[in-house]
């Protein structure tokens, strides 16, 4: 490899710090096990939407969005501000009024984004990031299907009890929302 040793050891540093390898004095350089990968680190998301079989990492990842996202509506219910609901209800909107797959799937992610914001807690916020780079890949294969009417009104729904400061209702709508999206993804992808 004809690289310097300041190249070597920067990409030994993006590594370690993404935990896919450690790096000791005299034991050496070894990669560590898929358990301790950084998981949510972009570039591992990447890397494993890329590399990994995508049906099983989207199951995944609507468990988490299914443990997770309700949760983040309660939450955002409980706190939202009028900004907040403005962006939550602009994601909405963008869906409504998409021309393309495309809008349409970067007003979901924004719609989802934005609930995840709304929570004041800034725990969630890395999931709202991550999410760009998951969601971007489950929504691009459910844009064109013929749910969206259906989604667009379990969007809304989810949209109508934050508004209203329900936390319950936000947490239920989203169940529902999730539930319908993952049964579209297994029925679109087979």
């Amino acid at each position: 490899m004809d690289v310097s040793r300041t190249v070597v050891r920067e990409a030994i540093r993006t590594l370690t710090g993404k935990g896919l390898i450690e790096s000791r004095p005299k034991v050496g350089t070894r990669v560590r096990p898929p358990e301790q990968w950084n998981q949510l680190d972009p570039d591992v998301l990447r890397w494993r939407l890329e590399t990994t079989e995508i049906d099983r990492y989207l199951a995944k990842l609507f468990q988490l969005r299914s443990a997770v996202e309700p949760a983040a509506a309660a939450l955002a219910a409980a706190h939202a501000g009028d900004d907040d609901i403005a962006r939550i209800r602009a994601g909405c909107d963008g869906m409504d009024a998409a021309k393309t797959n495309e809008d349409f799937v970067t007003a979901d992610i924004a719609f989802h984004q934005a609930i995840y914001f709304a929570t004041r807690n800034e725990f969630f916020w890395p999931i709202a990031q991550m999410f760009e780079i998951t969601l971007r890949q489950s929504f691009t294969i459910a844009a064109p299907g013929s749910h969206r009417p259906r989604a667009l009104i379990e969007h809304r729904a989810v949209l109508d009890a934050i508004a209203a400061g329900d936390a319950e209702a936000a947490r239920a709508a989203t169940v529902v929302l999730l539930a319908h999206s993952a049964d579209d993804l297994v029925r679109i992808r087979g």
